[in-house]
């Protein structure tokens, strides 16, 4: 995109993707600066992830990501933004840096099959309310799942992957002003 990348990865092991994204930052920003001549950071922030629900939602996250350039009416096909992987599980381009997931090769016994039902599902429409949820997670650090899933994430990393409960927290007595008579 012209102002955001979207990467789904799946780690080998824990802490993988914190690296992969230390280390991208680390040489794209040195290349970038040298080629632009220019110095200081690059990115506003530190990236903004979440944990998915991989046999409910790796599909829809590759379709989100790789749909985006249309959403934003940058491009009329996904494989006509030079950037996608659209064009890799799609249209069978090779590519060095992709991987085709396990779930994408369940889609069918042959890569001609695979790419057709990959094809067949970049046509179909992704809920509004699901865009809205994938956003969420990702932007808010939650897991994107279901109940089950997301019940499973908080009991394996002790951390909490959906949204609180708005409002003062039970017991929490807040002062409020004195009423004047």
């Amino acid at each position: 995109m012209t102002n955001h990348v979207h990467i789904l990865a799946t780690p080998p092991e824990a802490g993988c993707i914190s690296r992969m994204m230390q280390r991208v930052g680390r040489h794209y920003v040195r290349y970038f600066n040298k080629s632009c001549k220019r110095t200081g950071t690059l990115w506003e922030g530190r990236f903004k992830s979440c944990v998915v629900d991989t046999e409910s939602y790796l599909l829809i996250c590759q379709r989100y990501i790789e749909m985006n350039p249309v959403r934003a009416n940058m491009v009329n096909s996904p494989a006509a933004y030079r950037w996608s992987s659209y064009r890799s599980n799609g249209l069978g381009k090779p590519s060095r840096i992709w991987t085709p997931h396990e779930v994408y090769l369940r889609l069918g016994k042959t890569r001609e099959e695979r790419m057709l039902a990959y094809r067949a599902l970049c046509t179909t429409h992704i809920d509004s309310t699901l865009l809205n949820d994938i956003r969420t997670s990702v932007n808010k650090g939650l897991a994107l799942g279901n109940e089950r899933f997301k019940e499973q994430i908080e009991a394996l990393t002790g951390q909490r992957v959906t949204p609180g409960k708005r409002g003062p927290k039970a017991g929490d007595k807040r002062e409020r002003p004195d009423e004047e008579a």
